[in-house]
Parts: structure tokens; sequence; C-alpha cells
């Protein structure tokens, strides 16, 4: 019996390992690139940051460090030099696989990472598992850009699991719905009209503001946002702006908001201020063929007729006025019950006074008149004789 050489006991004693299988190695030595393990065989394991992870850029030297042990699948027993290329990331991928699954059957509720941001979305990873978010699923609202979400924690659930076409989608729009939903059924349940609500600008448009008071949106028509005239919402609230308003209106889900406090309203002293008789002054707001509207404070408009504007004829107030000219005019009626109020310059014009004649032109007007006069008697009396 011949004795075996200390090469050959060495190689007897090291285990044989193929291609596919798990083992356990320990860190010897680590780079940013690359990380070496002793996995029992005649050569050292190779684990590159790209087996490692799908994350980009991973420093390995702050992932690992020797003497920890590690668990990896042989992806290469023979790299061509005689080194065993290890994997980590596949062999978490297929564990994670497992995880993905029972996440889908459950319905659970995953958080993760932004690992990526997409140009159709969102990608995350769970257990080096990555799954796809489409931009349809990553909000309940229109997001334009999505590099807000970029590092970002966001929980999500698994809508479709394919794992032979290794396609996982994830939804985090339907947590958002429910979430929403359960916060708007609160709230609904808290409220009455009347109430004072603090909430904060959503979204402006031409007619209006949208305005989350905390569970729910509530709409800010343009009409309610003063009692003087708003022209346009975009120029009076942005985005994010916080807003304190008052609920004038619930409908099923639809919440009316307003701004027009009762105490500020402009009318509750108007027919004091504006009594007939009273002069006042504002200025033009708007004008029609028919008259001009004159603004006398915000949320009082008068009406100043045409025919009130001058003692002159005016075809129309365009003609000798325009929008923002201040002019001062007399309350000529006033209607508390319909809020109209009525307008007059012409009414402030004083009438000019006649031209006194005279002495010598009102002595010659006598003598004409008792000319006249003597005239007027002959021709009667000639007319009694006859």
């Amino acid at each position: 019996m011949s004795e075996l050489t200390f090469e050959q006991m060495l190689e007897e004693s090291l285990k044989t390992i193929h291609t596919g299988e798990v083992v356990e190695g320990t860190v010897i030595d680590v780079k940013p690139e690359e990380i070496i393990l002793n996995i029992g065989y005649k050569s050292d394991g190779v684990l590159t940051r790209n087996e490692y992870t799908n994350e980009p850029n991973v420093d390995l030297t702050t992932v690992a460090k020797p003497g920890d042990t590690m668990e990896v699948k042989v992806l290469k027993v023979n790299d061509g030099e005689g080194q065993v290329i290890l994997t980590y990331k596949r062999l978490a991928a297929d564990r994670g696989n497992k995880r993905i699954e029972e996440a889908f059957n459950n319905k659970e509720v995953l958080t993760a990472k932004v690992a990526q941001v997409l140009e159709g979305g969102l990608s995350v990873i769970i257990d080096e598992v990555r799954i796809f978010i489409p931009a349809s699923l990553v909000s309940d609202v229109y997001e334009k850009d999505l590099n807000k979400y970029t590092g970002q924690e966001i929980q999500f659930v698994i809508s479709e699991y394919n794992p032979k076409r290794r396609r996982y989608i994830g939804d985090r729009k339907q947590l958002l719905v429910a979430e929403k939903a359960e916060m708007q059924k609160k709230l609904l349940e808290s409220i009455q009209v009347g109430d004072v609500v603090e909430g904060t600008v959503k979204n402006v448009t031409d007619f209006g503001a949208f305005i989350d008071i905390g569970g729910a949106d509530g709409l800010l028509h343009i009409s309610e946002m003063s009692w003087g005239r708003v022209e346009n919402p975009k120029k009076v609230f942005k985005v994010g702006d916080k807003v304190k308003t008052f609920i004038k209106d619930i409908s099923g889900t639809k919440i009316a908001l307003s701004l027009k406090f009762e105490d500020a309203n402009p009318w509750k002293d108007a027919e004091s201020k504006y009594a007939v008789g009273n002069e006042v002054t504002g200025k033009i707001a708007r004008m029609t063929d028919f008259g001009a509207f004159v603004e006398l404070e915000p949320g009082v408009d008068a009406l100043l007729h045409v025919s009130q504007i001058s003692k002159e004829h005016i075809e129309k107030p365009s003609d000798v006025l325009k929008v923002g000219d201040e002019v001062t005019a007399k309350v000529v009626d006033f209607n508390s019950k319909d809020k109209k109020i009525s307008l007059s310059i012409k009414a402030l014009l004083v009438p000019e006074p006649e031209a006194e004649p005279e002495k010598e032109e009102t002595k010659d007007a006598e003598d004409d008149a008792d000319v006249v006069s003597v005239d007027i008697d002959a021709v009667i009396a000639a007319e009694e004789e006859n």
C-alpha cells in the first residue's frame, strides 16, 4: 500500500463543490469591489460587487469584514484562472422569491427604499428581488416628476407575481386610496356645516382651490374666496398655502368651503354707510352699455347708470369713464334685501347760477315791458268798443 503524498492528503481533506451548490464561507479579505471567502475548497471563492447586490455603487468594505461568515451559491467552480466565482444576490433572490410569493398571496404590505427612479416608474429591491412600481401605481394623483422618491422608503403591495418571467409589480396607489378612504370616513363623522377648519392647498384651478382639511379635500370656489371680486384664484393661492376656512356645505363626500366669514361681511353695516343722500367714493370695477359698476369696498358694488353720469347726454359710460377711475357720487337708492345700491354723479352737480343783467339793460327791459303792456291794453280796449 503506497503512502499518500501531503498534497494528496490535503486535497482529499478538502470538500468537492458543484455549480449551483450553496456553501458557507469565511471572509478573509474585503475590497471595495470584491470579497474573498474561504469556502473549504482548494481555491478561495470570489464574490464580486455585481454578484453581491443589485444596488449600484455599493462599497463592499461597508457590508463585510474579515472573519464574517456568509452563505453563498457557487456560480462557477473554475473561471479559467482557478478561481471559484460566487454569488450572494442570486441566493438571496431565490429566497426572496419565496418571500415575495408569500407577500403576494397574503396581500402583505411591504416596505423598501426606492433603489432607482426610471422613466416609467420606480424600482425597489426586496431580498435582492427587483420590484417595479409603474408611475400610474406610485400615487393616487398624477405625479409628473418621480425624482422626489429617490432613496425614500415607501410601502406597497405586490399586485403581480410572475417568477417565470421575473415580473414583479408593486402597487402603492391602492394603499393610499384605502388610507384616504378611512381618513375621509372619520373626518365626515366629526365635522358639520359651520365648523372652522384649517387645511393645505393641494391644487388651484380657474374655478377654485382644493384644500386638504385632514382626511378629505374641500372645494373653495372662486365665489367663496372673498367678499370682494377674485378674478383669478391662481393669483391668490398657491399649492402648499395654509388656509383657515369654514364648512359651507356637505353633500355626501363633497365638502364646500368658504372664506366669507360673516363678521367680515361688508353689507352688515352698509345701510348706514351708504344711506340715501350720502356722498361716497369708489373705483370703476367694470362697465356695461347701460352703466358702470363702482366698487365702494371689497364686496360692495354700486350701479352708476349712464343717465346719472353727467347732465349732458352720454351714449355709453366708456365714452367718459374707464375701469380703475375713482369717482365720487351720491347714493340715490339703497336696497338692503337685494344688496343693490344706485349712485348719481349728476345729483352732485350744482346748477349754474343765472347771470344778473346790468342796470341799464334792466331799465330798457322794463321800458319794453311797459310798451308791450300799453299795446296790449289798447288792443283790449279796442276789442271792447267793437
